[in-house]
C-alpha cells in the first residue's frame, strides 16, 4: 500500500505571472515541515495546481497530514491511496482500502476526474466500474448520486491514479512570508493571538512585541505570552518576541496624569514604541487585536487618539468581529485556554475606574504634557530583550 497526501491550493491560481513565486514559497514551506518531521524520507511533487507528499514510511502519513493541515496556502487536503493507471489496479486498490471508509455511512457515490485525458475510460465509466465493485462489497451502504453522505473520488493524474474518501479544509490563505512583515502587539489576552494568526494567514511574517510591567506583572505572565507565541508557531514555525518594559512609563503616568487618562496616555506610548521596534526588526506595519467598542480604549474616538501616534499602517483584523467570533478562532488555533489563564498584563496595571470613552485629542495631549515622552521611550527601548520561539 502506498498512501499519498494530496493538497490543493486556491487563490494562488489567480496570481498570473506571479503564481510561480507564490507556489515556490508554498512548496518550500511544505518541504521544510516534512524535513523537520522525517528528514528526507519522503517524495514531494507539484503538478497542475496539486501538491503531493508521499512519506517513505507509511506509518508517518497521519502525522505528516496533521502538520500539513497548518500550512497556509493549502485550501484542501486528503490522504489518498495510490494506484497504477489501469482499471485493474484502480479497482483492486479501491476494494482493498475504501470499504472501511464508507461502511460507517448510509450512502455513497463515486466521483471520477481525469487530468490525463488519454486514459482510455471516461469519467462516468470509471465511476460505474468502481462504484459497482464497492456496492457489492458494502451492500448495506446504498448508492446515492444526488445527496450521498460520503463521496469516493478517483483522480487520474499525470503519473498515478489516486483514490480517497473525503477531503478536509486546509489552513487556507496565502503562503507564509508572501506579504511582508508585521509586528504583532502580543498581550496575554484572547484577541491579539487571533489577530496574529489572521495576518499570518494572509502571508504576513509575524514578529511580536510584548509590553511588560515587572514587578506589577509576574514572570508567569511573561511565560503565558511565550506559550501563546508557541501556539502561533504551529502555523509560522517561529516568532521573535521583543520584550519592552513599561514600568517607568506607567509610574510616570500614574504620578503626573489624571486617572481617567491613564489608559489612553499609555497606549499613546505603546504605539510609537511598537513602531520603533518595527523599524528595528524590519516590519512594515503594526498588528493589534482591537475590536471596535469592545473596551473603553477601543471606541472609535479612543482609537483615533492613539492611532495618530503611529506613522506606519496599523492592521486590526478583528476590528469588526464580536467576542464570540474571536473566541471561536482562538479555540481553533489552541490559544484560548492559555489566553484565559489568570495572569495580569500591562494593560491591567493602574486601570482607571472610569476611563474616557470619547476623548478629545487636544485634552489628551495637554494631559500628557508633563511627561518627557522621548526620554521615557528611549530608556524603555534600551532595556528591550528578545526571544525566538520555535515550533
Amino acid at each position: 500500500m502506498t498512501r499519498t497526501i494530496l493538497m490543493k491550493y486556491g487563490e494562488l491560481i489567480l496570481k498570473g505571472a506571479n503564481k510561480r513565486s507564490f507556489e515556490k514559497l508554498l512548496c518550500d514551506k511544505i518541504k521544510a515541515r516534512m524535513r523537520r518531521l522525517m528528514g528526507d524520507a519522503f517524495q514531494f511533487e507539484c503538478m497542475q495546481s496539486t501538491l503531493y507528499v508521499t512519506p517513505d514510511d507509511d506509518t508517518m502519513v497521519e502525522e505528516a497530514y496533521e502538520q500539513l493541515k497548518k500550512v497556509f496556502g493549502i485550501v484542501s487536503l486528503c490522504i489518498s491511496y495510490r494506484a497504477e493507471k489501469n482499471m485493474e489496479d484502480i479497482v483492486k486498490v479501491a476494494c482493498e482500502h475504501i470499504p472501511e471508509h464508507i461502511r460507517p455511512y448510509h450512502s455513497f457515490k463515486v466521483d471520477a476526474r481525469r487530468s490525463d485525458k488519454q486514459f482510455p475510460l471516461t469519467s462516468p465509466q470509471i465511476m460505474a466500474e468502481v462504484g459497482g465493485e464497492l456496492s457489492e462489497l458494502c451492500p448495506e451502504v446504498k448508492v446515492d448520486v444526488v445527496n450521498p453522505e460520503i463521496v469516493v473520488r478517483v483522480e487520474i493524474r499525470e503519473k498515478y491514479a489516486y483514490i480517497h474518501a473525503g477531503s478536509e479544509h486546509g489552513a487556507g490563505g496565502m503562503p507564509y512570508l508572501s506579504n511582508g512583515r508585521g509586528l504583532l502587539l502580543l498581550s496575554g489576552g484572547i484577541d491579539s493571538p487571533v489577530a496574529g494568526y489572521m495576518m499570518a494567514k494572509r502571508g504576513v511574517e509575524i514578529d511580536a512585541v510584548h509590553f511588560e510591567s515587572f514587578p506589577y506583572t509576574s514572570e508567569r505572565a511573561k511565560e503565558k505570552v511565550i506559550a501563546l507565541a508557541k501556539c502561533l508557531c504551529a502555523y509560522t514555525d517561529k516568532i521573535r518576541i521583543h520584550f519592552v518594559s513599561l514600568t517607568e512609563i506607567q509610574e510616570a503616568i500614574r504620578d503626573n496624569s489624571e486617572e481617567d487618562y491613564f489608559t489612553l496616555i499609555l497606549r499613546r506610548f505603546m504605539m510609537p514604541l511598537a513602531e520603533r521596534v518595527a523599524k528595528k526588526c524590519g516590519a512594515q506595519a503594526l498588528i493589534t487585536g482591537e475590536s471596535i467598542g469592545q473596551v473603553a480604549s477601543q471606541t472609535m474616538a479612543a482609537i483615533a487618539v492613539t492611532d495618530c501616534t503611529a506613522t506606519i499602517p496599523v492592521f486590526r483584523p478583528c476590528i469588526g468581529m464580536d467576542k464570540e467570533e474571536i473566541v471561536e478562532i482562538s479555540r481553533k488555533i489552541d490559544t484560548f485556554e492559555t489566553s484565559i489563564l489568570p495572569y495580569e498584563d500591562c494593560c491591567t496595571v493602574f486601570t482607571p475606574r472610569h476611563p474616557r470613552t470619547k476623548p478629545i485629542l487636544e485634552k489628551v495631549i495637554r494631559a500628557e504634557a508633563k511627561l518627557d515622552r522621548e526620554a521615557l521611550m528611549d530608556r524603555a527601548m534600551e532595556g528591550m530583550t528578545e526571544l525566538i520561539v520555535e515550533i
